[in-house]
């Protein structure tokens, strides 16, 4: 049906676009002043991109990816999440050659074929970060910090950190050892998909979400029982930069997240108030990733924040967001002349920052200020042949209903004038009501 979206696809229609707006520019000012830059890259890639970096025996890759071919017979996948093209750009115009970190955020849309629910639809949006060159744990600290600052700044509640590290390829073979031979003895009991992961990347079971396999995973060995000392004391210094800047966390020897790539560093920000799709933000190290796709030995890390779950989150919590920015003025118009007028003066005001706007329908006066009550406007204006002869017009404040006459040949300046002077006026009445309540 050609009105209907594509399932797992959704609208975000203007009377609700302001609060994307608002979270995504907190999202890329918070990281802005932890250094990170913003970064675009494209929608689609090359899919040995994300075979390489996402992991051949992961869900995403086996399962989820939107992977066609091109005109030019070449294999071509859309995202399924934001680092591997991150990397890829990193690589392919030689950021490792500037000076280290290389920090760098970005909002992007990924695709996955999923069972759409909610906080899980095939086309969605993440806020990511990626780090490129600090090896130490307080990178490490830093990341997650920036994750938490924007929770906070938002004001989402009841958000649990939850912390894990998976080993470095020093230790893990020999946990991947263990591993395989726990599961061997439950084989017959596996998917079929996780039968298949058994002797290629066995940790890739403690993720699946089959009934079943979660229910076998529980007694498996945990990698944190296996960690080299390097791993122990970088996970160790991990937990003391958090201690130190009074971020609350959880050891979850059971996170090992969807993607191949990571190491060490695992973490989670959760939440239990949106159903099951709960995971606000994940992330963690992949130091070997950078190398592992072409390029030189390269500590990196980041994290995915997905933006329709905090959404979600803050319809639940009934977070008080700014509002959308309302129509300054609506100019009433009556005659050809008056009309001409408001759209000179509606363009000058738009180029002084104002949200000004008038009649385009041909409305009748009354039903111009039936709309301008529809769109809650601060102010209305009736401009018509008396105004013109006049030179003057009655500017209403819509709050309280108060008239000021101004000079037409000065609408602007008066306007901006008494604009500011309502909205100190409006600023004292609230701040002594607040004072009185007190």
């Amino acid at each position: 049906m050609l009105t209907k979206a594509v399932r797992g696809t959704q609208d975000v229609l203007p009377e609700k676009v302001h609060v994307n707006q608002f979270i995504e520019a907190a999202m890329l000012e918070i990281a802005r002043c932890f250094g990170f830059k913003e970064i675009r890259t494209p929608v689609f890639e090359h899919t040995e991109l994300f075979t390489r970096s996402v992991g051949d025996t992961t869900d995403v890759v086996q399962k989820e990816m939107y992977t066609f071919e091109d005109k030019g017979g070449r294999s071509i996948t859309l995202r399924p999440e934001g680092t591997a093209g991150a990397v890829r750009a990193f690589l392919e115009h030689s950021l490792y050659n500037e000076a280290l970190p290389q920090k760098v955020s970005y909002i992007t849309s990924c695709y996955r074929y999923e069972k759409p629910q909610a906080g899980r639809l095939r086309e969605f949006h993440q806020f990511g970060v990626e780090c490129f060159g600090p090896v130490g744990p307080t990178a490490d600290a830093e990341v997650i910090a920036l994750a938490s600052e924007i929770f906070d700044f938002i004001g989402l509640k009841g958000i649990r950190l939850e912390l894990n590290s998976i080993g470095c390829p020093s230790c893990r073979p020999a946990y991947h050892e263990k591993l395989a031979d726990y599961f061997k003895s439950k084989r017959d009991d596996l998917c079929k998909t996780c039968q298949g992961r058994l002797e290629r990347n066995p940790m890739r079971i403690l993720d699946c979400k089959s009934p079943v396999c979660s229910a076998i995973a529980q007694a498996a060995p945990l990698m944190m029982d296996s960690l080299c000392s390097e791993c122990l004391e970088h996970f160790e210094g991990l937990k003391q930069g958090l201690d130190d800047l009074g971020i609350a966390y959880i050891i979850n020897a059971g996170i090992v997240r969807g993607l191949d790539y990571y190491s060490r560093t695992v973490f989670e920000f959760i939440s239990d108030e949106i159903g099951a799709q709960g995971t606000l933000c994940g992330g963690g190290r992949y130091d070997g990733l950078v190398e592992e796709m072409g390029g030189p030995q390269m500590p990196a890390l980041g994290f995915a924040m997905g933006i329709e779950r905090i959404l979600l989150l803050l319809e639940a919590q009934k977070v008080a967001l700014p509002p959308a920015t309302a129509c300054e003025l609506f100019i009433v118009t009556h005659g050809e002349n008056a009309h001409n007028l408001a759209a000179v003066l509606a363009n000058e005001m738009r180029a002084a920052g104002l949200v000004v706007d008038f009649d385009l329908m041909g409305r009748s006066v009354k039903a111009q200020m039936k709309h301008a009550n529809r769109i809650s406007a601060l102010y209305t204006v009736v401009i018509g042949d008396d105004e013109l002869e006049k030179g003057q017009a009655g500017l209403r404040n819509m709050q309280s209903g108060q008239t000021q006459v101004i000079e037409l040949d000065k609408f602007v300046d008066s306007f901006m004038t008494l604009r500011a002077k309502d909205a100190t006026e409006s600023l004292s009445q609230a701040v002594e009501a607040s004072l009185f309540d007190n």
